[in-house]
C-alpha cells in the first residue's frame, strides 16, 4: 500500500510539474497571433465606425482568441468549428429574435440551446458560437438593425479574419501546427500542385 501511494505521488507530481512548466516561445505566438488578429478586427471596426460602434468586435471572438491561439490542437478551435460554429448560432440569433423580439429573455435562452444542438449534429461544436447567438438578440441597435447581415458582417469576416492569424502564426514555429489535422492540404497538394 505504502508503494502504491509512493508512485502514485510520484506519478501526480510528474503530471503537476510538467503541466506547470512555462514555454516561453508558445506563449510568445500566443500573443503575437492572439493581438493580431483582434487588432484587425479592430482595425476593421476604427476605419469604418466610429469608437462608439464596435460592429466588428463582439465578445465572442475573444474566447476563440483562446482556443484558435492559445490551445490550438483542441477539437473545439478547428477551422469548421471556428466557422461553422459562428455561423450557425449568429444565423440561429438573428432569426429567433425576429420571431421573439419582445421577450429577449426567451430568445435568449432559444438561441443558445438551439444553436448548441446544431453545433452538435453538424459536428462543429465551438463553445463561443453560444455567445454570438447570444449578441444577436443583447447586442446594441445597431448590432439588431443589421438582420441577418450580422452573420456576414462582423461574424464571417472576423471569423475569416482570426482563421487567417490563426494559419499563419500557428504554423510559424516549429513546435506549432494548426490546423490539427492536415488531410485537406495533403488532397489539396495532390490535386492542384
Amino acid at each position: 500500500m505504502k508503494r502504491k501511494l509512493k508512485r502514485n505521488y510520484r506519478i501526480a507530481r510528474y503530471v503537476i510539474y510538467r503541466e506547470t512548466l512555462v514555454d516561453h516561445e508558445e506563449h510568445f505566438w500566443t500573443f503575437i497571433s492572439s493581438f493580431i488578429g483582434i487588432g484587425l478586427i479592430g482595425l476593421l471596426n476604427s476605419k469604418h465606425f466610429t469608437v462608439s460602434d464596435n460592429l466588428f468586435l463582439i465578445g465572442s471572438f475573444g474566447a476563440s482568441s483562446v482556443l484558435v491561439f492559445g490551445i490550438i490542437n483542441s477539437p473545439l478551435a478547428q477551422p469548421r468549428n471556428l466557422i461553422g460554429g459562428h455561423v450557425i448560432s449568429a444565423l440561429v440569433g438573428v432569426t429567433l429574435h425576429r420571431f421573439i423580439p419582445q421577450e429577449v429573455w426567451l430568445s435568449c435562452a432559444l438561441s443558445v440551446s438551439f444553436s448548441i444542438v446544431l453545433m452538435q449534429i453538424t459536428k462543429t461544436l465551438h463553445p463561443p458560437g453560444g455567445a454570438t447567438a447570444l449578441i444577436a438578440n443583447i447586442g446594441s441597435i445597431k448590432i439588431q438593425q443589421l438582420g441577418y447581415f450580422f452573420v456576414l458582417m462582423p461574424v464571417l469576416s472576423g471569423v475569416l479574419i482570426l482563421l487567417l492569424v490563426a494559419v499563419v502564426f500557428n504554423n510559424a514555429s516549429s513546435n506549432r501546427s494548426y490546423p490539427a489535422n492536415k488531410s485537406w492540404y495533403k488532397l489539396w497538394e495532390r490535386k492542384y500542385r
